[in-house]
């Protein structure tokens, strides 16, 4: 049977033209941000707002594309605000507007996850799950990597020219949005859960299956401290302060050696996605997961300790395999624990959970940052997630 079928490559390849968009801003815009105005706490509280913009409607759009028994529209819907996202951030630097900017980016992505999920979902069976969605967080990634090698080259040419980068972010973010056109819609069974309010997809929870209910609440702990990736940008740009890199003539400093970083942890993550979800259908997903948070604490501790060039990059490497062995194995272990019916409005429960806890995340991070300073903010993190581990190690008879 074949595995990764036409469906799974389109959607792939949306993803990894939307990445390339999304991640050629991604490592600058905190950069930027900085540049023009916004403290810690501020971004803090900008990327935690977004994300629970992001995170709520997720939820809310799983259940309608559920409810309708479509996912096509929600799809080329979200990717095209996506898009269109990018080069507003370019055009005013006003607070409210960065805000507008970078919520209309992840309302997108609310929009189009839990129907874009669900379609991968039914291209797979339960034996071949992990690897559908592995596959997909590859060539994800691989635009992740893409992204941001692209603004480190451009940034090395043009210095500072933030908003020439912004505009042609544009390009393969509409080209995303035109790929999705080559796909045609499939009948899908209609939710169970019938129609509801905005917040009906919490219901979810009263029909949900024991295994759902025993990993998901962990899952959301884990969440609830583990801020943006903005805030590793930031570490390691404090960590590496004025140090400047000589390579071939060319001077990298701190912010060019941080997107490097950065692009060195999507190559590990896109090469190790795939292989993860192989592992996963083998041997279990919780064992991948619990593997996974035991990687992400130690790259979290190891970056409380001011690490050197070499070690930031040693610890990217390992946040690309925490990455590559949780992202996609958990939506497919989700996807495994929710009905034919509901997939969609699993996904969005669980995704919304995660977002709101990642409002908390990224606001409660950018205030310890402020009064404890990063180290401790670190610790912290890498300390729950190895109680998060500990506890689905524990349980691992109690649910599938």
């Amino acid at each position: 049977m074949r595995i990764i079928t036409r469906t799974v490559w389109i959607l792939s390849m949306v993803s990894l033209l939307a990445d390339i968009a999304s991640e050629m801003l991604y490592p600058v815009i905190p950069v930027y941000l900085k540049e023009i105005g916004f403290s810690v706490l501020l971004i803090g509280i900008l990327e935690g707002v977004v994300n629970f913009t992001a995170g709520i409607s997720k939820g809310y759009f799983g259940k309608l594309s559920d409810e309708k028994g479509l996912r096509l529209p929600f799809v080329k819907l979200g990717y095209f605000m996506s898009a269109l996202s990018k080069p507003m951030i370019a055009f005013f630097t006003q607070v409210s507007w960065i805000f507008l900017a970078r919520t209309t980016d992840r309302l997108g992505k609310g929009i189009r996850t839990a129907a874009r999920d669900a379609l991968l979902s039914a291209e797979a069976t339960r034996e071949t799950k992990a690897r559908v969605f592995g596959f997909h967080r590859s060539m994800d990634t691989v635009g992740a990597a893409i992204g941001p090698l692209v603004a480190l080259f451009y940034l090395a040419m043009n210095p500072g020219a933030y908003k020439t980068l912004f505009m042609l972010a544009f390009i393969p973010g509409i080209l995303s949005v035109l790929l999705i056109f080559l796909l045609k819609e499939k009948k899908q069974p209609v939710s169970t859960l019938g129609k509801g309010h905005f917040f009906s997809f919490l219901k979810y929870w009263t029909i949900a299956s024991p295994g759902f209910k025993k990993i998901v609440p962990a899952l959301l702990l884990f969440a609830l401290f583990n801020s943006s990736d903005i805030f590793l940008l930031l570490v390691t740009k404090e960590a590496i302060g004025d140090q400047v890199i000589q390579v071939n003539g060319l001077s990298f400093n701190a912010d060019s050696i941080t997107i490097a970083a950065y692009v060195f942890y999507n190559l590990f993550y896109a090469a190790i996605s795939y292989p993860a979800g192989m592992l996963a259908d083998k041997i279990g997903f919780r064992y991948v997961v619990i593997t996974g948070m035991i990687l992400f604490a130690v790259v979290y501790g190891g970056f409380a300790f001011n690490p050197s060039i070499p070690v930031i990059f040693f610890l990217f490497a390992l946040y690309g395999f925490y990455a590559a062995f949780t992202e996609g194995v958990i939506k497919a272990w989700i996807t495994n624990l929710s009905g034919s019916t509901d997939t969609a409005t699993a996904i969005g429960f669980y995704t919304s959970g995660e977002s709101i806890a990642a409002l908390f995340a990224s606001i409660i991070a950018g205030a310890v940052w402020t009064g404890f300073g990063s180290a401790f903010t670190f610790l912290t993190t890498a300390m729950i997630a190895f109680m998060v581990a500990l506890y689905l190690l524990i349980t691992r008879k109690q649910s599938v």
